[in-house]
């Protein structure tokens, strides 16, 4: 190689390097080094030690472990109270989700109407979803459907037998739906955002048409919002896949694991039951699912979904 040749080359290397190193990337790499440094230490190594692990026996407080190959997977297959808290799951999911979206869109329509204290109405709904799935909250909520509750004593005040709804595997999923509906501001506040983005020709010229609200409604603005129910839907499934706290706290997965979700399970079996090897496995059987969830939704929404600049 010829020495112009080697210059240029040490001339484009030096090049490079001043163009990394100077101030206002370093200074980016140094803002950016926390997030960096807490997802490889958070999520990215714990997600590939965990893939490994469900290839092992290993368990919490016992000193070593082996590789034992498929033997957690094949576990997971002839294993029943598996099965069951999958099918508790998908229908927590399929009836949770639908209702929350449904009711964070009308709630979200009726807020984007300009009445006196809009802005107040819309922070005290969405209020819940600051509180979040807490502890607290789910005490709280467990005490609300007690028998001898507030819900309890209001059946009765109207005059009907109060419903026992921790005391039926059916009726104690219904109080964890509630709590997982109420709290919708989230996916409230998104689709108030889309339908602000409407624009105003398009419902104008409905109105000038003949058009009622109602077809307004179901013929412009559902329409439109497409694209934020797509992503909705693919978050708020997501999100009620790994539902934890309310189960946890409130029925513990009973009465007769009628609440036992797959998050719950996957704990015990992790820190209860202290069989990480398994609860490994199962975790990432879990993100398979979730992963092919999301892609049938994505894939099915070309059908759907409308984008206002096509």
């Amino acid at each position: 190689m010829s020495a112009i040749s080697k210059s240029f080359i040490n001339d484009e290397k030096r090049e490079k390097i001043s163009r990394i190193m100077n101030t206002d990337t370093v200074a980016g790499y140094i803002f950016a080094l926390p997030f960096i440094l807490g997802f490889l230490g958070f999520m990215l190594i714990p997600m590939f030690m965990s893939l490994y692990y469900s290839f092992t026996n290993l368990t919490l407080g016992r000193i070593g472990y082996e590789w034992i190959g498929f033997a957690n997977y094949e576990r997971m297959w002839n294993d029943p109270r598996f099965w069951n808290s999958l099918g508790v799951t998908f229908r927590f999911v399929f009836l949770s989700v639908p209702v929350r979206m449904v009711f964070g869109l009308l709630i979200a329509y009726v807020l984007t109407r300009k009445f006196r204290g809009v802005h107040g109405y819309r922070a005290t709904y969405y209020l819940p979803t600051l509180i979040g799935g807490s502890i607290a909250v789910a005490l709280v909520w467990g005490q609300m459907f007690q028998r001898g509750g507030v819900i309890y004593n209001i059946i009765e005040m109207f005059g009907f037998e109060g419903i026992h709804w921790f005391g039926s595997p059916t009726l104690a999923m219904i109080p964890l739906i509630f709590m997982n509906v109420w709290q919708f501001g989230a996916a409230m506040i998104i689709f108030a955002a889309g339908i602000k983005d409407i624009p105003e020709t398009y419902i104008e010229a409905a109105a000038i048409d003949g058009a009622n609200k109602l077809q307004i409604f179901f013929k412009i603005i559902l329409p439109c919002l497409t694209p934020i129910i797509l992503y909705n839907l693919v978050m708020q499934t997501i999100a009620a896949f790994m539902t934890f706290t309310q189960a946890f706290i409130i029925t513990g997965g009973g009465p007769a694991e009628g609440t036992n979700f797959i998050a719950l399970y996957i704990y015990n079996h992790a820190f209860t039951w202290r069989n990480m090897g398994y609860a490994s496995a199962m975790s990432w059987i879990l993100l398979l699912i979730v992963a092919v969830v999301t892609g049938v939704i994505l894939k099915t929404s070309r059908r759907w979904t409308f984008y206002v600049n096509e």
